[in-house]
């Protein structure tokens, strides 16, 4: 066995209810003036104010950030960091998905060091310390709270990564409850990014390791045994606290073997079209699978039955289709759009979206096999079409 490192949160907290609780955890970091960053719209449905109420009744003095929005652009994370700056804030907490995540983990760093937002692009940038960070996911998708990793939009169509274990927070919270008022649509979209990160996870070239893949191994099972149903049914509280745990251990797993392909291809999609990360990921995964199962089919044969839930027979290569199949069946099950002609991307735009995957490289070397623009431009038209 190869030598490997393994890092994570400080700490967990998982259990219905323990969003209200956060004044213990921010007690022990010794926060006192939290910036709360959140966005507009779970203002809006009443979801963050309970937690402000439950913070202020411990006499914590929460400032309030409510202007984030998907595929955030670096001005609301300069503008965050600003409002925490001139209120002298002592701390950082995000309750949102991953988009406050992100924001909240950069605008910790900025907060708590001298360098430049310009300055932590890319891997290991970040030179300096951050201010306490505790992270409260909203959707089951993400697994934001627990990765190093926070992305941000830099220009009209593209994004950049703040890559560093600096960004781990200390606490991560896992309430369901949160998630119960997820709509449809939502909880489909984030639970299949939530399954892409335990795939790609297991097959990642560089970093997989025995306990990352236990964790995907994990992950996926629950994350499949619990979509439909979370989507179907949003009040179950069974289904919704299995898929956030589901996602919060693909973003373990993920965290310290990293995404591959199917992200970057995925990201592409998000910049020109404004398509939802986890939609994203969903047109493209079929796609990327096939494209990869001369390479991968040994440990796709290996996560089939998680997936189905029924014992595979044949071959690894037969295994492998059985395992397309079902992500095929999957996807319409939650009732997601199956191909990118389906979700509106243009035809004629299929060279152009292969050309910015191919400067995705941080991600397309941990793919099982190797992509070059004539394979990302095939995989495109695969994922218009819906066939191989």
């Amino acid at each position: 066995m190869q030598g490997f490192e393994f890092n994570t949160v400080g700490r967990l907290v998982n259990g219905s209810g323990s969003a209200l609780e956060l004044a213990g955890e921010l007690r022990r970091l010794d926060i006192n003036r939290p910036l709360l960053v959140t966005d507009p719209g779970l203002v809006a449905i009443g979801l963050v104010q309970p937690v402000i109420e439950a913070l202020e009744q411990q006499d914590l003095a929460p400032v309030l950030f409510d202007q984030v929005r998907e595929d955030p652009p670096e001005a609301v994370v300069l503008a965050a960091t600003e409002l925490g700056r001139s209120r002298d804030i002592d701390g950082v907490v995000a309750v949102g998905g991953g988009s406050s995540m992100d924001v909240a983990k950069v605008v910790a760093v900025l907060l708590g060091g001298e360098q430049q937002l310009s300055e932590l692009y890319g891997v290991g940038m970040v030179t300096g310390s951050r201010l306490p960070l505790v992270l409260v996911p909203t959707t089951a998708g993400t697994g934001s709270e627990v990765t190093p990793v926070a992305v941000i939009t830099t220009g009209e169509t593209t994004k950049a990564g703040v890559s560093s274990p600096v960004l781990l927070p200390d606490v991560a919270v896992l309430d369901a409850g949160l998630t119960l008022g997820l709509p449809p649509a939502v909880t489909a979209m984030t639970g299949v990014d939530a399954m892409v990160h335990a795939i790609e996870a297991y097959t990642s070239r560089h970093q997989k390791n025995p306990i990352s893949d236990h964790l995907a191994r994990q992950a996926l099972e629950l994350l499949a045994r619990n979509i439909r149903t979370a989507v179907h049914d949003g009040q179950n509280s069974e289904a919704r606290e299995n898929m956030l745990l589901g996602a919060c251990l693909a973003g373990q797993a993920f965290a310290n073997a990293p995404v591959a392909a199917v992200h970057a291809l995925a990201y592409p999609l998000g910049g020109h079209y404004h398509i939802p990360h986890g939609l994203s990921n969903s047109l493209v995964l079929p796609s990327v699978l096939e494209f990869n199962a001369p390479e991968a089919c040994e440990l796709y044969a290996e996560l089939v039955e998680l997936v189905t839930g029924e014992p595979a027979r044949g071959s690894a290569e037969a295994k492998t289709d059985t395992l397309i199949a079902a992500l095929r069946q999957l996807i319409d099950d939650v009732s997601l759009p199956a191909t990118l002609q389906q979700a509106g991307v243009d035809e004629g735009a299929m060279e152009m979206l292969a050309e910015d995957a191919m400067l995705q490289q941080r991600l397309l070397v941990n793919n099982p096999r190797d992509v070059n623009y004539d394979d990302a431009l095939a995989i495109y038209r695969a994922a218009y079409w819906g066939s191989a």
